[in-house]
């Protein structure tokens, strides 16, 4: 089992930042991606981004050239820099883990944007 901690939501006005940040524990060998999704009042979970373990990152098309992730060289925690927030951005952002095709989810953190 892989257990996923979420940290660093809050709220904040439109053209801020926030840092993000996800803790992995548990049996963390093996995992070979890891990423933020995020669900926005009464719509589906979406991706954000993701980073593979050798490093190779993806992003959303709406928050390219806005959210960096990132992660430690331990490979146990996931950072989220999003900067030039805006109001859609508001939404529970989750952390999600792969390995060995299964997905682990955080409890999420939530995000608003004020405008």
């Amino acid at each position: 089992q892989v257990q996923l901690v979420e940290s660093g939501g809050g709220l904040v006005q439109a053209g801020g930042s926030l840092r993000l940040s996800c803790t992995a524990s548990g049996f963390i060998s093996g995992i070979n991606t890891m990423g933020w999704y995020r669900q926005p009042a009464g719509l589906t979970r979406e991706l954000v981004a993701t980073i593979t373990r050798p490093g190779i990152t993806n992003y959303a098309n709406s928050v390219k050239g806005r959210f960096t992730i990132s992660r430690d060289n331990a490979w146990n925690t996931v950072y989220l820099q999003m900067n030039s927030l805006k109001p859609e951005d508001t939404a529970v952002y989750y952390c999600n883990s792969q390995k060995l095709a299964v997905n682990y989810w955080g409890k999420g953190t939530l995000v608003t944007v004020s405008s």
